[in-house]
């Protein structure tokens, strides 16, 4: 993972009992935030990219943070306004070629890489059948476990309107799922 080259001094904010920095904030929310993305429809290829717009638009804004929630809820809510705008861009398939293969292959069991890629892969079907608001609340509450007001200061609803989105989304979720399961496999898939 990267570090940002940039520090901003310390923000010393009216509601923070700690000061805050954006090399702290990136060390500790850097890897829940790419998990984030990563389940908010971020490709792939991009997360590096969008994580880094979602710390820059920290650094910009940490003096205006009031401390009205917590930092993480607060970056929370940045990565779901950041993946919704990669989203609704036009272009964002970037690709990146390589001369040779990477020189290190992985030792874990090829199986279970295979077994967890489909996995990932299924869970993203399922969360794109999502529109973006049932989305953000669904994977904030259900992956990355925030308390449900803490999800609902970050997409910035009423608290029970998230749990509405959440419910929606659990049920969209439910019957995507029992459709899945009910196709016929593709040609050339294994049974």
């Amino acid at each position: 993972m990267f570090l940002p080259a940039f520090a901003l001094p310390i923000a010393e904010t009216p509601h923070s009992p700690v000061p805050l920095d954006t090399a702290s904030l990136f060390r500790e929310h850097a890897p829940s935030v790419w998990r984030a993305l990563r389940r908010l429809g971020v490709r792939e290829a991009d997360i590096e990219d969008v994580c880094q717009e979602v710390f820059v638009v920290v650094h910009r804004r940490l003096r205006d943070f009031e401390g009205r929630s917590s930092a993480r809820t607060w970056i929370y809510g940045i990565a779901v306004r950041t993946a919704s705008d990669y989203r609704r861009r036009a272009s964002h398939v970037r690709e990146v070629v390589t001369e040779s293969p990477p020189d290190e292959l992985s030792r874990d069991d090829p199986h279970d890489a295979l077994a967890a890629r489909e996995a990932r892969a299924t869970l993203d079907r399922l969360l794109d059948q999502l529109d973006d608001d049932k989305r953000a609340v669904f994977v904030l509450y259900e992956i990355e476990e925030l308390p449900m007001n803490e999800v609902a200061k970050a997409v910035g609803c009423p608290l029970q309107t998230a749990y509405s989105r959440l419910h929606a989304a659990r049920t969209k979720m439910a019957e995507a799922s029992r459709r899945m399961q009910q196709a016929p496999p593709a040609k050339g898939a294994r049974p």
